[in-house]
Formats: structure tokens, sequence, C-alpha cells
């Protein structure tokens, strides 16, 4: 069957020409790219919402296949809904569903239905396609409508799309289509959406469900925000990304009452991250280090490393080593993972029960170089070495709450145990962070 599009004309320019010149003045040709695992885009008609779904498209690597999740505003159709064949009209082609893949995360999952009612007049996926045909006009999809359900109903629906993707090793980016606070103050909306936003960035889909009621936000799309917080982090989610925010009333002038709209990127982890994470489970599990079939070339050098395991939030590991110990950066990470796991001196061993809520990210370091004058540094840019004799402490940068050189300093002198008044040593350097 062939789903004709229902807002074109309305939404969006009716005809091919226009489509493009419009959808051309909301994006960025050159921005640079980033390999994402999903996005959170808004759906209202492009003057409002299009500037955001273009700054965030513009910015990702696209693939094959998009998995596009949507609210049910029309209340028709299953309440989970998922076409698994057939193609989408729009005044720039047609937009094919990725078959294999649909069928096989419907299966994956208790309640999603194949229907196609329920998408025959939802206007929150069709006005995504076009942004999508104007950057690779063979794409594919499988769209996803969902009415309202609990967190075990979003988790289900999540692990049976990570698994599909898994299993048939689907190069394929993950769509939440939703529009943010309605019809409120453009103070309250944004104050409202700030709360979302922040579950999002921490990839807490728990947390975003819970405020959705506790705050009372309108946000439309909240399931499909959180179905795709799931699956990111079975599939290995990075760090997320606000690229823009906005509401109606950027557009309008009038802010008495406007809708938000967010745009994010949820970035795929970095291979290192990758492997701190699999050697950390892998060790916590049965006690042993991972396989590691092939190394990236960034693996293959040499550098001194610090591995930082976080579960919500707080700090629940970091353990590093200055210069290179090991024989590469993938053994030192290796090694510095299992450290921060179960060697920090500050923290209980982690637990296998504590794996699922641990974030981490990796720092490689670049050599230490001697500092003559504090005024070269900068803690946003460059961490710190402060060396007295024997005793050596070492400061990240860009750290939270860390805002200046002085504090950075005696920060590393607390932990090396150098006390005032001792000849010390001051070095630099600069990290490169992968989360």
């Amino acid at each position: 069957m062939i789903r004709e599009p229902v807002v074109a004309g309305q939404f969006y320019p009716g005809t091919p020409v226009a489509l493009r010149e419009m959808i051309k003045g909301m994006v960025e040709e050159n921005a640079e790219k980033v390999e994402a695992v999903g996005v959170v885009l808004p759906h209202a008609g492009f003057v409002y919402s299009g500037p955001v779904v273009g700054a965030v498209l513009s910015k990702i690597k696209f693939e094959e296949t998009f998995i596009v999740l949507c609210p049910n505003h029309t209340g028709q159709g299953k309440l989970f809904s998922i076409m698994t064949s057939g193609t989408w009209k729009t005044p720039l082609g047609q937009v094919e569903i990725d078959t294999e893949l649909a069928k096989l995360i419907q299966s994956d999952s208790r309640y999603l239905e194949e229907d196609s009612t329920a998408h025959f007049y939802e206007h929150a996926i069709e006005v995504q396609l076009p942004f999508l045909q104007y950057f690779r006009p063979q794409i594919k999809i499988v769209p996803i409508v969902m009415a309202q359900g609990n967190i075990a109903t979003y988790r289900d629906i999540g692990t049976g799309i990570a698994k599909a993707i898994k299993t048939l090793k689907r190069e394929a980016v993950i769509i939440a289509s939703s529009d943010m606070t309605h019809y409120e103050s453009a103070e309250t909306v944004r104050e409202k959406d700030s709360r979302a936003i922040e579950a999002i960035l921490k990839l807490d889909e728990e947390e975003l469900v819970k405020r959705i009621s506790k705050f009372d936000i309108t946000m439309c799309g909240y399931g499909p925000a959180a179905v795709l917080i799931v699956a990111a982090k079975e599939l290995g989610a990075g760090e997320v990304e606000l690229v823009r925010y906005r509401t109606s009333g950027d557009e309008t002038g009038d802010d008495s009452s406007v809708v938000g709209y967010a745009g994010l990127i949820i970035n795929k982890m970095s291979p290192l991250t990758k492997l701190a994470k699999k050697t950390v489970e892998t060790y916590v599990r049965e006690g042993r280090l991972p396989e590691v079939a092939q190394l990236t070339p960034e693996m293959r050098e040499k550098a001194g490393v610090f591995v930082s395991i976080h579960k919500k939030g707080a700090l629940r590991g970091c353990i590093g080593t200055f210069e290179p110990q090991m024989e590469n950066v993938a053994a030192e990470i290796m090694s510095n993972a299992v450290s921060s796991a179960s060697r920090d001196p500050r923290f209980s061993p982690i637990t296998p029960g504590e794996l699922k809520d641990l974030d981490y990210s990796v720092d490689i370091l670049t050599h230490p170089v001697p500092v003559k004058d504090e005024k070269e540094l900068d803690p946003k840019k460059f961490g710190v070495i402060v060396e007295s004799g024997w005793k050596k402490g070492l400061l990240l940068p860009d750290l939270e709450g860390v805002d200046t050189v002085e504090q950075q300093i005696d920060i590393c002198c607390q932990k090396a145990g150098i006390y005032p008044g001792e000849k010390t040593n001051l070095y630099c350097f600069e990290v490169k962070r992968h989360k």
C-alpha cells in the first residue's frame, strides 16, 4: 500500500520545488557530522519546528534506515501500531518501509501490532520524511505510532528495537518525534521543558516519565522519547547533545501561549568507551578481561589514560595513568577500567546489579609539559600535575565545579599530600574525552 501525504500544503509546502527551497533555508549543508544512535525531533508546521529539525539532521551521519516513533494524535488504530510493509509518499517522492527490520522489531516486542489505521492521518511521522529525503532520497523507514503506556511497555519496545537492530546488524537511526510543552506562557514552557530535557540528557527514561506527571509537562511524545532512551542505551549511547530549542513564540512574536520544540542528538558511544564498558561488565560478572577482536588505530597508540565511571550522574570510580604503562591504549583502558570499578579507594567495588545504571568516559592524555607561569593554564582546556619529590597529584581539565587554576592546583596538592610552602613543579596536559 502507499500511504498518501495528509498534511502536505498545510504543515509544509505541497510542491517539490517550494518544499526543497524551504528546507534548504533551514539546514546547514557543511555542518560537522556525528554518528547518532537516535534523535529527538519536533513535528509541528515547518515554520515553527523546521529550524530545529534542520539543525539536528544537519549534524548527523545518515544511515540506510530510520525508525520513526511518534505519539498517536488521532486516537485511531491499535495502541502500539507498526507498519511492516508499503511506502510513504511525500512531494519529494516515495519512502519504502524496511520490511525485514520492521517485522523483526514487531516479533521482538510483546506490544507492537501490525496496523496501518493509526498511520493514515497521523502527521508526526510524515513531517519528518521531507527532511530525511532532502539529505538522502533513498532512505527506508520503520514507522511506529504509540498511544500512552507505562515504563514497562516503553522498555519492552525499546529493547525489541535494539535487539532487532543488533540481530540484523542494521545501520539505523531512531527518531522520537515529539513537541514539548503545549500552550502555556513562554516562561512556563521553557521551565517545564528544561526538566524533561534534563532527563533525556541523562538518558533516564524512568525519570523522564516521572517528571512528565510530576510537573504536568504536556510533551506529546514522551513515550517515544522513553523508548528511544531504552534502545539507545542497549545499542551503546554516548553523550547526549541539546542542539537547539525554540518555541512557537520565536516565530509569531507572541509569548502568551506557545509550544516548545527541542532537538537532541544521542551520539554513538566511542569505541574506546565501549571497550571500557565491556571491560567493566565482563570483569564484574565473570572476573576476567574481555577478548578484543580488532584494535582501532587509536587503540594501537600509547598514552596515559583515565577511565571515569558515573552512576546516575555521581562519580562511581576514576583511575588512570599519567603516562603509558601498557603496550597500547587498549590495554591501558582495560587495566584502568578494572581499577576504576574495583580498586578506587573512595568507593566499594561495583556490583553486577549496578551495571545497568553506569555511564563511562575515557580520557586520553597528551604528554605532560612543564609550566613556567600559571597564567599559561586554562582549567577548561588543560589538566594539571603538581609534583613535589616523589609526591604527585593530577587533575583532569573541564571538571564541574573547578573554574580556576588556583582550584586545580589546590586540589592536586590535596590529592598528593603536598603541603603549603613545599617546592613544587607544575605540568600541564590536554585530553581527548571519549563518551
